[in-house]
């Protein structure tokens, strides 16, 4: 991949971690390493703006989830299943990255799908992580089963995308210009260099897919999972 001019002097990398799944991103600097996972529609180019600040103590990894910016978009062939996108498997892709790149133990920080990926980390695997945060979400679960006309309103794309395929993909294809305006709302928050990468997102068929398969996942295997969860007594254990 080619380093974004909002991170200058970074690392790209691409590394394989699983059977025909790459995960690309960026790292720099020194110190402990710190995992920033994106949300939906972003890639790892959200960070851009906090990242001069963090430099000063961490190791950054920014990578592009699966199915988002460079990383790989696998296909769902089965309706049905949507597990290549459940947010275990996402997370198992997290912490073989971190494992090819020599880090046994990390922090980590995600936002929006982000962290819904960081929360099943760090349920499936405590030892990997010192430090987590989570910004902007409550668990699935709990979201979906709360679900009144407010939620409808305001998460809106949550029941769009989860739709069985191709309807919300076909929707997206005939105007993903109008989708990025909705879906990213407020435009003047945005680099300039950011939001043309997010919006071109809605243009890659793959890209559109997999992001429907994302929340997909969340309204069928990710649910599942917590239910899991749930009754094992699986919980964070970390701070």
């Amino acid at each position: 991949m080619e380093v974004s001019p909002l991170y200058p002097d970074y690392s790209p990398f691409n590394i394989p971690v699983a059977n025909e799944i790459t995960i690309a991103g960026v790292l720099s600097g020194t110190g402990p390493p710190l995992l920033l996972l994106h949300g939906f529609p972003q890639t790892h180019l959200i960070w851009h703006r906090v990242t001069p600040s963090l430099l000063e103590h961490f190791t950054l990894i920014i990578p592009d989830l699966r199915g988002y910016g460079s990383s790989s978009k696998p296909t769902s062939t089965n309706p049905g299943d949507h597990s290549l996108y459940s947010k275990s498997t996402m997370a198992g892709d997290m912490v073989a990255l971190m494992q090819k790149l020599n880090y046994q133990k990390f922090y980590i920080c995600g936002h929006n799908r982000g962290a819904r990926v960081a929360h099943k980390l760090c349920i499936d695997h405590p030892d990997k992580v010192d430090k987590c945060i989570l910004l902007d979400i409550c668990p699935t679960k709990a979201m979906f089963l709360a679900a009144r006309h407010p939620f409808a309103q305001l998460y809106w794309h949550w029941f769009f995308l989860s739709q069985p395929p191709p309807f919300p993909e076909d929707v997206i294809a005939a105007a993903p210009a109008t989708f990025a305006r909705k879906t990213l709302a407020a435009l003047e928050l945005y680099d300039e260099v950011a939001y043309n990468a997010y919006a071109a997102q809605f243009e890659d068929k793959a890209t559109v897919h997999a992001m429907c398969e994302d929340y997909r996942a969340a309204a069928k295997e990710d649910i599942e999972e917590q239910m899991a969860d749930e009754e094992a007594g699986r919980k964070i254990q970390c701070p």
